[in-house]
């Protein structure tokens, strides 16, 4: 379909106070893959001119990366000559943001992602910043249709304690980074519509990630692990994972059950996110 023209000039909420009042849309540079991909998928591609290191998708492949690591540099993205900033209240750091605004760049700042109710409002930030609201209330259609399609093949569950237990686990091999994920990791909202209980959620996790210890995991008990493919790779794939202190002895590491889901896209919570329903739905409940 073609490209949806902008209605310009348009002044937006931003999700850190005030008000962001946008001219053009020609340069845009998205400091989060996820806001990357939705400016991508709204068909306004083209006027990307720059990504971060998260943007991992095929179309963003072309494109410089202005962060180092998960730390933006105003000076990167100044020199792109931006006509349009867009970041999350968790982009920083936070003396970045304020020398982009202060060159005088419209700045919009979208509230994060943490679970699948988060998807139609992000996408409605970013379509209004862009002039291109219609187009953005139609991506929001299509985006529920399709994970509505993916929830479908959820097997009908019967009694809540029949289903399967999934601890959502962060790893970083080299760094020696080991993490369960709690209420806030992001992941219960996708375990859930995948008819899965997140064990960390459950075991009273609060916060988004804990150091995995041997007694948190044989109390959680999990069935199979929920982890990102380059954290996966990062500790020697399967072999490895089980040399973690506890994994081996949950019924997950006996049978290693390991589901694995793309780094650039679990936690997105975007127009992709069918997709990894549909992947987490198949590897967790045998349909591969």
């Amino acid at each position: 379909s073609p490209a949806p023209a902008p209605a310009l000039p348009v002044t937006v909420p931003s999700a850190d106070g005030g008000q962001v009042a946008v001219a053009s849309t020609d340069r845009v540079v998205p400091l989060t893959g996820s806001l990357n991909e939705i400016v991508h998928t709204l068909g306004l591609g083209p006027q990307v001119i720059a990504r971060d290191i998260t943007a991992t998708f095929e179309q963003a492949a072309r494109l410089p990366v202005v962060t180092r690591g998960h730390e933006v540099s105003a000076e990167s993205v100044l020199s792109l000559r931006p006509t349009l900033v867009l970041a999350e209240t968790t982009t920083g750091p936070a003396e970045a943001i304020r020398h982009i605004r202060d060159a005088g760049i419209p700045l919009l700042v979208v509230d994060p992602a943490k679970s699948l109710d988060d998807v139609p409002r992000r996408i409605d930030a970013v379509a209004a910043a862009l002039g291109v609201k219609e187009a953005g209330a139609r991506l929001n259609q299509r985006t529920a249709e399709r994970i509505a399609a993916a929830r479908a093949a959820v097997p009908a569950q019967t009694a809540p304690g029949k289903r399967p237990r999934v601890a959502f686990l962060y790893l970083r091999g080299s760094a020696s980074v080991y993490l369960m994920g709690g209420s806030d990791s992001g992941a219960s909202s996708l375990l859930e519509a995948a008819g899965a209980v997140d064990t960390g959620k459950e075991s009273g996790l609060g916060k988004d990630f804990t150091p995995i210890t041997s007694e948190a995991l044989a109390a959680a008990t999990p069935d199979a692990l929920l982890v990102m493919a380059k954290g996966l790779e990062s500790v020697g794939g399967p072999d490895g994972l089980v040399k973690i202190p506890g994994v081996a002895q949950t019924p997950a590491g006996m049978d290693r059950r390991v589901i694995s889901i793309d780094d650039g896209v679990l936690l997105n919570y975007g127009p992709r996110t069918d997709q990894v329903l549909t992947s987490l739905i198949a590897q967790l409940h045998g349909k591969a």
